[in-house]
């Protein structure tokens, strides 16, 4: 089925919304502001979802995507849209899901850290019963092959006739880019270059492994680390908390101002690396649930780096409990940041900056920096 739809507003996860005889559509393709054919790809009570056949009415920001797969792959959601829209894009999701969740009014803007293509170090591919390397479709298990070029976003890496010997009679392939070259992995398999890779950031070099979790931008983990640092400003003889700490990206800068430092992560082999990362830190292997009693009486500074369905109202109250004098709060989802912070809230924590970054330009996804301290609510911006 096919409806004329005006789209309204861009919605968190990619799409923008639109109505159809009253009935919300959530539509992939189009823009806000444009007018255009969408084919109805799954029904609900609540609502429809859709994908754009047709722009009857185009925005001023819409391009000509770069790469002849965009529509149908499940990698990028805005490479239809100029740069400068996706960041508009972006901060209204942002200000909206703080808004609507956290009754927080953000006045902020998503900034960007560095070109548009070419800038994804992590690359997981599937491989079809034909052998063909592509990634997903949206909301589908289906394979969209690469095209001749490879996936533009990715950093330089295998071309995609390479790929497809590497991944021969594999499901998944792995693409890493790091200081020691390029690493792949064919169903955790490795294949080429090293298991182990290191990764610079804050002065320091981290190993980690090539399977294992680092910031996917190759700004990312520069960028956070400092906007961790300059929000916290952790000073000598300070206790601090690293939570969800991987291999230690965070404990290392704040080692070197001179705080005690605790890391707690669930990945034990990030645990074994983030002890060899930063040997001065102390670390603990296990879910971040289980290992609330192991945290101290009281900490001066925390930081909480979740994952993406964030870290919840257990953990959050057990932090404020603790007493920070500032915690700082780095999500790679938006809703999930916005839900933590309205239960912080309830414990007397209250957002004094919030940042957002452009780290995986031309998806949905978006990077954010909340600094927390025992403030006033008016002071929330």
């Amino acid at each position: 089925m096919t409806v004329i739809v005006e789209l309204l507003r861009v919605a968190h996860g990619g799409a923008v919304v639109g109505r159809s005889e009253d009935k919300v559509i959530f539509v992939t393709g189009g823009l806000p502001g444009e007018t255009v054919a969408v084919e109805i790809t799954q029904q609900t009570k609540r609502f429809d979802r859709g994908h754009v056949v047709e722009v009857l009415a185009p925005s001023p920001g819409r391009v000509t995507p770069p790469c002849p797969i965009a529509d149908r792959c499940g990698g990028c959601d805005w490479q239809h849209a100029t740069p400068e829209l996706q960041l508009e894009l972006k901060s209204a999701v942002v200000a909206e899901q703080l808004q609507r969740l956290a009754g927080i009014e953000w006045q902020g803007h998503v900034v960007s850290v560095g070109p548009s293509l070419g800038w994804r170090t992590r690359m997981r591919y599937a491989v079809d019963e034909e052998g063909r390397v592509g990634l997903r479709a949206r909301r589908s298990h289906v394979v969209v092959p690469l095209p001749a070029q490879g996936c533009l976003v990715a950093a330089p890496g295998p071309e995609v006739s390479e790929l497809a010997a590497l991944g021969r009679g594999a499901d998944e392939l792995q693409v890493v880019s790091s200081a020691d070259g390029i690493t792949v992995l064919a169903d955790n398999r490795l294949v080429r270059g090293p298991r182990l890779v290191h990764e610079d950031a804050a002065g320091h070099r981290f190993a980690v492994e090539s399977d294992g979790f680092w910031q996917v931008h190759p700004r990312a983990a520069e960028v956070l680390t400092d906007a961790v640092v300059a929000g916290l400003r952790p000073s000598a003889g300070e206790t601090a908390l690293d939570l969800y700490c991987g291999v230690g990206l965070f404990a290392a800068p704040l080692v070197d101002a001179g705080c005690k430092v605790l890391g707690i992560e669930g990945s034990r082999s990030a645990i074994a690396r983030a002890r060899t990362n930063v040997p001065e830190a102390r670390f603990i292997a296990g879910p971040m649930e289980k290992h609330l009693d192991s945290l101290p009486s009281q900490a001066d500074i925390v930081v909480l780096d979740p994952p993406r369905k964030g870290a919840g109202a257990s953990v959050v109250k057990r932090i404020a409990a603790l007493g920070p004098r500032g915690i700082a709060y780095v999500a790679c989802d938006p809703s999930a940041l916005a839900r933590d912070l309205a239960t912080f809230s309830t414990v007397g924590y209250h957002p004094v900056s919030i940042e957002a970054f452009d780290l995986f330009p031309m998806t949905h996804h978006v990077e954010c920096v909340a600094i927390l301290g025992r403030c006033d609510p008016d002071d929330e911006k």
